[in-house]
C-alpha cells in the first residue's frame, strides 16, 4: 500500500507542477501541452486512489 501512496503523491505533485508551468506559459502550444499533461496526471492519480480504496475494501475487517 505504501507503493500506491508514494505513486499517488508523486503524480499529484507532478500534476501541480505541470499546472504551474501551464499557468506561467506565454506560448499557446506550451499552455495546451501542459494542460493536457496536468489532466492526464490527475486522471492517473485518481485511478491509483480508486485502486487503493478498492484494495482497502477487499482487505476488510
Amino acid at each position: 500500500m505504501k507503493d500506491y501512496q508514494a505513486q499517488l503523491e508523486k503524480l499529484r505533485t507532478d500534476a501541480a507542477e505541470c499546472a504551474l508551468i501551464r499557468d506561467l506559459a506565454t506560448d499557446k502550444a506550451k499552455r495546451e501541452l501542459f494542460d493536457r499533461l496536468t489532466n492526464h496526471l490527475t486522471v492517473l492519480a485518481e485511478h491509483i486512489e480508486l485502486a487503493m480504496l478498492q484494495r482497502h475494501k477487499g482487505a476488510g475487517p
